[in-house]
């Protein structure tokens, strides 16, 4: 079998893991929701293809449109990959990204980029985009993930407010989230949350969807069906949805 035929193979393999895409509707049509990988989500609303976290090979996001914007939520390597962003071939996505962030970005791809703080609000083809707090307690000096540096987001797409947790822990500004459609919440010791810390900060939250995502920590994955269980056990309401995010 030659080398193309056998990366073509790998290919149709990746894709055939790929978990389908979710669908919810919005005043403007349709939002689909696609997990990819750990952190890497695909957002497809309104005409816009939106990549969260793009990283991996490139070839995890075959078959799906090029990306008109990139959220990135933080430094690590799980999160901002100049690789990954450049095999992308997407020269004209707008990037919206942390500080930090975009003082590690080449310069071909800082041109395009859009600096959002924590608190700060913008609206980018019709998707309105607030930046929130994403850290580790307590807050430390060594902290691997200081208060400042890195972005959770909430977008709006069409009436339906997302919120993308980034990598956090168990803070008051997520707990004190309202009016969220869908969340995206990591679990990953010893980085961010586990699941109990987790499922108590899902039910304040109260969104009305919820994905574990970004479960794989120095132990292997996270208990995500456990923790769909200790979220139903306080809110049969909240439609926990559990994708295998780790097909390789």
């Amino acid at each position: 079998m030659t080398g193309a035929m056998t990366l073509s193979l790998c290919t149709v393999l990746l894709l055939a893991q790929r978990p389908d895409a979710d669908q919810i509707e919005t005043t403007k049509g349709p939002l689909s929701i696609q997990p990819v990988q750990h952190a890497s989500i695909v957002f497809t609303w309104n005409g816009k293809t939106i990549y969260v976290d793009p990283n991996g090979s490139a070839k995890l996001f075959d078959g799906l449109a090029s990306p008109d914007i990139i959220l990135i939520t933080d430094i690590h390597g799980d999160h901002y990959n100049t690789k990954t962003l450049e095999e992308l071939k997407a020269p004209n996505a707008v990037l919206v990204v942390p500080k930090a962030v975009a003082d590690l970005l080449p310069e071909n791809l800082k041109a395009n980029a859009i600096i959002m703080s924590n608190g700060e609000t913008q609206t980018k083809m019709g998707m309105t985009i607030t930046a929130l707090p994403m850290y580790n307690l307590p807050e430390t000096a060594d902290s691997r993930h200081p208060k400042g540096r890195g972005n959770g987001y909430t977008i709006d797409f069409g009436g339906k407010r997302v919120y993308i947790s980034g990598d956090t822990e168990d803070i008051p500004e997520m707990r004190t989230l309202k009016d969220i459609d869908v969340a995206f919440v990591c679990m990953n010791l010893p980085y961010t949350m586990d699941i109990h810390m987790a499922a108590s900060a899902a039910v304040d939250l109260n969104p009305k969807i919820i994905y574990p995502y970004h479960y794989r920590g120095q132990g292997g994955l996270s208990d995500t069906a456990e923790f769909k269980k200790l979220v139903g056990a306080s809110d049969k309401n909240i439609d926990v949805r559990l994708r295998n995010w780790y097909a390789e």
